[in-house]
């Protein structure tokens, strides 16, 4: 395996993509209603001034009248970006902002990004501390040690709620994690391994704290600095590292890892030597986690030492430290319980919590992103950051651990309805989505894009390769496609696959191959001839029926309607199938999939339910138990009307198939989707809200989807085409470079196509 990570990408497409849409990676919304003059009277003058009194009287009431409770503030000075050193607070706003997107995605924790220009540690601790009002929580982040000790440990002090330095103690709590089940596969016990720290900056001392807190003895931890060994009166040693100085006789790094049982590596790359791994203790445990280039890769050690358990903090290798299986759902149990602080024992908490999910049985999407022999073992001894389980396991971990403590104000009560308040946090299809990504980069596929001299296309084929995803074809002008990468700053555009349709090889087989479908459709050879040449639709799709490709992706320079009847001339539904297109409606705690919302004017009742089925196995292979509403502008008959037999027939067909999800209809759209109205209906087969929306003509469903995605606040994906011969997808002509990539990705998968 390559030592550089998989997912590649040049300097101008990490610039678009922080500017693309709007620049930056946040934004702030409403969560309340803003329409109307009431609703501004309430939100602030005079309403507000009813919860100001309120906090005034009892300040412990903010976390019930404000977002404090949910609000985590990242801070940053810039003195220690990523692995880029001193490059100031402005310039760290880019990291903060990631980590605040972070906070949201992985945990729905809310969360502001602030820099600040001083390297002050006293003015630093003051403005902080100031900020306590404000926040819930305290995330310090990229700030250089030893400042960061001082710093963290003075507001900890000072505030009275969490705070917690991630570079420190998130390397640290998924390293102590990684460790408890190493040694357990071992047959090792914390209290008797010999360890050595390699490094001694601000994660490595945090990682030596907290392995001792669980039980590794200090004399048995050996911590290197670049200077060697820290031991009793070593000069040019400070008080932070002084506190771990060990009486000993070796004084260099390999001295110390002879006979070593676990070596913590947080220092640079090619700091630990194969001939050190040879002196250390059998089964030896090496973490090496330097990014982005470890102190020795996976296949160096194993090369000495087949024994060895590896982890490293890059994903291209087995068992990843990544911090973020760890900080987003500490602050969620810290804030959930309004903890005052994040303590020794919240963070043990989270290590065994986390340690405690890796030996579990692989959940089912984890298991396909990472291939179906993946289990507990050597090469997973740490859970996958996408692991849906971290949300409920790690928080309700920490806010126990905060409450036997003694520092959570507000404790749980019933940590059963609090597993599933966790639950309903986080959208499903959000991580669904990202195990999609990992499973078609463990199955790499070939995708046509059919458009490659349109910007946006070629943008989204670049990053289907740099990402890992499988080899573009691209199809166009070979000049005007080596031209435009060379403006996009990519290296290599002649290693790229492109097909122009004037002079490939493809053509001739293509067009006898069209000729005998189409010459009894009114079309001569020389028809088909001239369509090959100089129909990018034609030419792509017959490329994908002669299985150059897996996949096709379309539609951005022509209307949907002009592209699928392209598409068609060259390929026929799957065998048994009707075709037909979903819209995904992804919204922050909600999916919705609409269909048919592309081809089918007026459905059958037969079509209507197939559309059903299928749209309800795409719904279950993305995360949800499908419950299908067949909507209506009648609901069970009221108001009476035409067009109503056909849903009614459907629901008739389904009910002799008797299929393996809840279905319902007719019904208006309220009653499919607000619990309220549900309720009037208490004969309803659906159990909740719907969330497959079964259309009863094209026109309703096309016009519904599009004015969901422009003003209903979700995010839009699709349409998905289903139902062809081949995975092919036709993107809306306004979409982004990463719409396209989505659905590339989709089709690669099989889940649309």
């Amino acid at each position: 395996m390559s030592e550089k990570s998989k997912i590649q990408f040049t300097e101008r497409e990490a610039l678009f993509y922080h500017n693309t849409i709007r620049p930056g990676k946040i934004e702030i919304i409403a969560s309340k209603p803003m329409a109307t003059q009431r609703d501004l009277s309430l939100a602030y003058s005079p309403g507000v001034a009813v919860p100001v009194q309120a906090i005034a009287d009892d300040p412990a009431t903010a976390y019930d009248y404000t977002a404090k409770g949910n609000l985590v503030a990242v801070i940053s000075n810039g003195t220690a970006i990523l692995g880029m050193g001193n490059l100031g607070a402005l310039a760290s706003k880019p990291v903060m902002e990631g980590k605040a997107v972070l906070f949201k995605r992985f945990a729905d924790v809310d969360s502001i990004d602030i820099e600040l220009a001083s390297e002050d540690t006293d003015a630093l601790i003051e403005a902080i501390a100031m900020m306590e009002p404000s926040f819930g929580g305290i995330n310090l982040e990229d700030i250089k040690a030893p400042e960061c000790f001082i710093i963290e440990q003075a507001l900890r002090e000072r505030m009275n709620i969490p705070v917690m330095h991630d570079d420190q103690h998130g390397t640290a709590i998924i390293a102590a994690a990684g460790l408890i089940n190493a040694c357990l596969i071992t047959g090792r016990k914390l209290e008797d391994v010999k360890v050595v720290v390699n490094g001694a900056g601000a994660s490595a001392l945090a990682c030596t704290a907290l392995i001792k807190s669980m039980g590794v003895r200090h004399e048995n931890v050996l911590v290197c600095d670049t200077r060697g060994v820290i031991y009793p009166g070593r000069e040019r040693v400070d008080q932070f590292k002084s506190a771990h100085a060990v009486k000993t006789d070796r004084r260099t790094l390999a001295e110390a890892l002879e006979g070593a049982d676990v070596v913590l590596g947080l220092s640079a790359k090619g700091a630990i030597t194969p001939e050190m791994v040879k002196t250390m203790a059998p089964e030896p445990i090496i973490f090496a986690m330097a990014n982005p280039d470890p102190e020795i890769t996976p296949p160096e050690a194993k090369a000495v030492r087949p024994d060895a358990i590896v982890a490293t903090g890059r994903s291209d290798y087995p068992n990843q430290v990544n911090n973020v299986l760890g900080f987003p759902f500490i602050f969620r149990g810290a804030l959930d319980v309004s903890a005052t602080a994040i303590n020794e024992e919240m963070k043990i908490a989270a290590a065994t919590a986390i340690a405690e999910l890796a030996r579990e049985q692989v959940h089912e999407d984890v298991a396909v992103a990472y291939g179906e022999s993946q289990q507990f073992g050597r090469d997973y001894i740490i859970p996958a950051p996408f692991d849906p389980r971290l949300m409920e396991v790690v928080p309700m971990a920490v806010a126990k651990a905060a409450m036997d403590s003694g520092v959570a104000k507000r404790p749980i009560e019933d940590f059963e309805a609090y597993r599933d308040q966790l639950k309903a946090r986080l959208n499903p299809t959000t991580s669904v989505l990202t195990r999609v990504y990992e499973q078609v980069r463990a199955n790499p596929k070939r995708m046509i894009f059919a458009e490659a001299d349109n910007e946006v296309v070629l943008r989204a084929a670049i990053q289907y390769r740099d990402f890992g995803y499988g080899e573009p074809v691209l199809v166009g002008r070979t000049q005007v496609i080596l031209d435009k990468m060379a403006e996009l700053g990519v290296p290599n555009p002649e290693s790229f696959h492109i097909e122009n349709s004037m002079v490939s090889e493809h053509v001739a087989p293509m067009v006898e191959m069209l000729y005998e479908r189409l010459k009894r459709r009114g079309f001569l050879q020389r028809d088909v001839q001239r369509m090959v040449n100089t129909d990018r639709n034609i030419f792509a799709s017959g490329l994908l029926k002669l299985g150059v490709g897996d996949g096709l992706i379309t539609g951005m320079t022509r209307p949907f309607a002009q592209s699928i009847k392209e598409v068609r001339r060259v390929l026929d539904p799957a065998e048994g199938k009707l075709a037909f297109g979903i819209h995904m409606l992804v919204g922050k705690n909600h999916t919705v999939f609409m269909a048919d919302t592309t081809i089918n004017e007026r459905p059958t009742a037969e079509q209507l339910a197939v559309i059903a089925k299928e749209t309800a196995a795409v719904a279950r292979r993305l995360g949800h138990e499908p419950r299908v509403a067949f909507l209506s502008y009648s609901t069970f008959g009221n108001p009476s009307g035409k067009w109503l037999e056909q849903t009614r027939e459907a629901i008739r067909i389904l009910d002799e198939e008797q299929p393996d999800f809840e279905y319902e209809g007719e019904m208006a759209p309220d009653a499919a989707l607000n619990p309220k109205i549900m309720a009037l209906y208490p004969f309803s087969r659906l159990s909740a809200p719907a969330n497959v929306l079964i259309m009863p003509g094209l026109q309703s469903a096309n016009i519904s989807a599009k004015l969901l995605k422009e003003i209903g606040g979700t995010t839009s994906i699709g349409p998905m085409l289903l139902g062809a011969e081949k995975p092919v997808q036709i993107v809306p002509m306004t979409a982004l470079a990463p719409d396209v990539l989505t659905l590339a990705v989709l089709a690669a998968a099989g889940i649309a196509g």
